[in-house]
């Protein structure tokens, strides 16, 4: 481990097992790769220089437990780019959990680290970096899709008090990030936003972002870098299996055949097979009259919903691991076996695999961070149950898996998407609300707009301006395809939907 200590951008010393190391590059930027190429093996820690008493020295091994993550640490509430980014960007990596290691691409020069091998696969990032910060946060933005696992990590520092003095807001730096790392259109509505919801007229830093081009890394560029996480995630490898169905009989009995071939078999497979016909009884006969590899523990009941029933299945995970089956997949023997393999390979507790529909093409080959959870393709340790459930305000609307998600970076653990082994989603034709469910909203003269779940998970996992950003964005997807074609009238109604989905979104929260 070496260390490189700080301030004003300004290198003040490096250190490395309390001995001192020669340097000449002064810039903190081009110091990190300088120091990389002669220690190559070594983890890079930069940290400001009034923070020396405060590093976790001991916790340094346990934060990079494999060479595919940086971690830094915002000691202060704003981060570099300010709270305004979210106007721009509505993926869980905004609203960062300060308490918790939690997954972003927002890092910090306060104090951080990187493998030495890892950073030097981004040599060409440091030609035009003129800010530590732009560039430590330029670099996790653009290679996070290439599999660099970023994160927000508390434990990098001990015993911290206010030592850190607030960012200055920078529109000149906001504009000038989005004009780099996102499509051009983003600088008109970072703009339109500011203007719109604070009042700011912020054209120059807009003009002046017009002249900087587009930043992009090329694909697999830490292809060469190798994995093999020395955090713990599996001991006994027992695995249980959830899968809420209604009405697929036959699909059912396909998934249960492919989880019977596989070569990591699953202790239990636990089916909730749901009917709302109160005279209706089982209709899965084969579940007793044929034998299975696994137990298989059936629960029928009337009450519809898929969160209900995935909470009465988690309810009965004994297994180390649980998998997050649907009753319309299709997989391959390996399904369980690899995905456990490259749990452990990156010490990940939360894994969802690639969930391809016939005939799409898989675009994402990294294994990366994901923005997204699917409850039908994600494997998770059942110790995290206890921290997690499906929220009963999203039965039967939408949202409630990208919620799961949520709520499992938010107790401080990461969800990785994995592109291989894959899993078939055959999407059946019997699938969606199979049960078509009264909602409380449906007869309101003036109807929500988003649908109150969308407005649900809105509330409960983003910061103001990202909802403001979405309220925007949403106001012209939405000009488009409705019958009031004249914008004034448009205004007025989309206001009053918009206030009606507040309502009955908290209207949902009141059921929990």
């Amino acid at each position: 481990m070496i260390v490189i200590y700080h301030q004003n951008n300004k290198v003040v010393n490096v250190e490395s097992g309390g001995e001192s190391l020669n340097f000449s590059q002064k810039d903190i930027t081009k110091a990190l790769f300088e120091i990389a190429v002669s220690f190559p093996d070594e983890i890079l820690i930069w940290c400001q220089s009034d923070l020396k008493s405060n590093l976790n020295f001991s916790g340094i091994s346990e934060i990079f437990h494999h060479r595919k993550i940086m971690a830094s640490f915002n000691l202060i509430e704003k981060p570099f780019l300010s709270e305004t980014i979210g106007y721009v960007e509505v993926t869980p990596f905004i609203n960062i959990k300060k308490e918790i290691n939690y997954p972003t691409w927002q890092m910090s020069g306060s104090v951080g680290g990187i493998y030495a091998s890892t950073l030097l696969t981004f040599k060409n990032a440091s030609k035009t970096a003129d800010s530590f910060e732009y560039f430590l946060n330029s670099l996790a933005k653009l290679a996070m899709p290439n599999g660099l696992l970023c994160y927000s990590e508390p434990r990098l520092l001990i015993g911290t008090s206010n030592k850190i003095k607030e960012h200055k807001s920078n529109l000149f730096y906001l504009f000038r990030f989005v004009k780099q790392h996102y499509k051009t259109r983003w600088i008109f509505l970072l703009l339109l936003n500011l203007f719109l919801y604070e009042g700011k007229v912020a054209f120059f830093p807009f003009l002046l972002s017009l002249f900087y081009s587009k930043r992009k890394f090329e694909n697999n560029l830490l292809a060469d870098i190798k994995v093999q996480s020395t955090k713990k995630v599996l001991e006994t490898g027992t695995i249980d299996v959830i899968i809420p169905t209604i009405g697929r009989k036959e699909y059912l009995y396909d998934v249960l055949k492919d989880l019977s071939a596989q070569t990591h078999l699953p202790k239990n497979v636990i089916i909730v097979e749901q009917n709302t016909n109160l005279e209706s009884v089982s209709e899965l006969d084969y579940l007793t009259n044929q034998s299975w590899p696994f137990i298989i523990k059936h629960t029928f009941t009337h009450q519809a919903g898929a969160c209900n029933a995935r909470n009465v299945a988690l309810s009965q995970v004994e297994s180390e691991w649980v998998f997050l089956n649907d009753d319309d997949n299709r997989f391959e023997p390996q399904l369980i076996s690899e995905t456990l393999k490259n749990c452990v390979q990156f010490g990940s507790k939360v894994a969802s695999n690639s969930y391809l529909k016939k005939n799409e093409k898989k675009i994402d080959n990294n294994v990366y961070q994901a923005v997204f959870f699917g409850s039908g393709n994600s494997f998770i340790a059942s110790s995290l149950l206890k921290k997690v459930s499906f929220r009963m305000g999203f039965e039967f609307g939408y949202g409630e898996d990208s919620d799961f998600g949520m709520q499992l970076r938010n107790s401080g653990e990461d969800v990785l998407f994995f592109p291989n082994p894959e899993i078939l989603h055959l999407s059946a034709p019997i699938g969606g609300f199979r049960t078509k469910p009264v909602l409380a909203w449906q007869n309101e003269i003036i109807q929500p707009k988003p649908s109150p779940t969308i407005m649900l998970f809105n509330q409960l996992h983003l910061t103001e301006k990202q909802i403001n950003g979405y309220k925007t964005i949403l106001f012209f997807k939405f000009y488009r395809v409705q019958t009031i074609k004249n914008p004034i009238k448009y205004l007025k109604n989309f206001k009053k939907q918009w206030m009606q989905s507040l309502h009955w979104a908290n209207e949902l929260k009141n059921k929990e």
